[in-house]
């Protein structure tokens, strides 16, 4: 069983916890290593990301924890680090490489905050969806380069709001050709894709990202993945990693971890 987890959000950003809270029921569930992964600043959008003054609070606070808690549980420090963020990021033991925005119309639009904000940015392109998702996954092949990433966050994000074909079809060719060309980059780098189920505890979606189609094409060309629960709050830490875990080796997928 995986008993890790390095996609964690606390109050210093947009979760609801306190660090120390967070490790101490790290501690309780048995874990044997949990990550760290405040969102990086943007300038354009404080909605998600801390505010600028909040990171050496963060900082300060996670290597205090790993001090105090070092004979019980291995913490590390990490960013997810977003596309558009032009931050330093030497501090960090690792970097989660995410795209929460696309371009269009000259304007950086959420594609995952909101509903709303995901019709907005079909609206900005043209009414149509297949092309937010290609601008998407057009992005996402770069995150790698762009952020140095240990970890390829959430990869097919376009879908959150997408259960039960809601906005658009995930066979479709065009949704399916813009993933893949993006996976074929990203395959390269050797870096691990999340498994991440932070769209289902939050009850938008009943299978994690990836997709099972984005997944055997991840095992198809021996990628490998780290399970991740994008957990905004204490309760949800490794949230269905039992049934990740299932699912991976049912494909063939190596788990990694840091």
């Amino acid at each position: 069983m995986i008993l890790s987890d390095f996609h964690v959000h606390t109050c210093y950003c947009d979760g609801k916890d306190k660090p120390e809270d967070i490790v101490l029921e790290a501690i309780s569930k048995g874990m044997k290593k949990i990550g760290f992964s405040g969102h990086s600043y943007v300038d354009f959008d404080e909605s998600i990301s801390w505010p600028a003054d909040n990171v050496e609070k963060y900082k300060n606070e996670i290597k205090r924890l790993k001090q105090k808690y070092k004979s019980q549980i291995k913490i590390l420090l990490g960013t997810e680090y977003d596309y558009f963020s032009d931050v330093n990021t030497d501090d960090y033991d690792y970097i989660i490489g995410s795209v929460h925005y696309i371009t269009c119309g000259g304007k950086k639009i959420p594609i995952d905050h909101t509903i709303e904000c995901f019709e907005q940015a079909i609206k900005e392109c043209n009414g149509d969806v297949y092309e937010v998702c290609e601008k998407y996954f057009e992005i996402v092949s770069d995150v790698v380069n762009k952020t140095n990433a240990n970890i390829i966050g959430h990869f097919d994000l376009v879908s959150k709001f997408n259960d039960g074909s809601k906005f658009f079809d995930e066979d479709n060719p065009r949704y399916v050709k813009a993933a893949e060309k993006a996976l074929d980059v990203l395959l390269k780098t050797g870096r691990p894709f999340e498994i991440n189920t932070g769209a289902m505890s939050r009850g938008y979606k009943k299978f994690p990202y990836p997709s099972k189609r984005i997944l055997g094409y991840i095992a198809a060309y021996n990628g490998s993945v780290i399970l991740s629960s994008d957990s905004h709050r204490k309760e949800t830490l490794m949230y269905k990693f039992d049934e990740c875990e299932e699912l991976a080796n049912s494909l063939g997928l190596k788990i990694v971890t840091l």
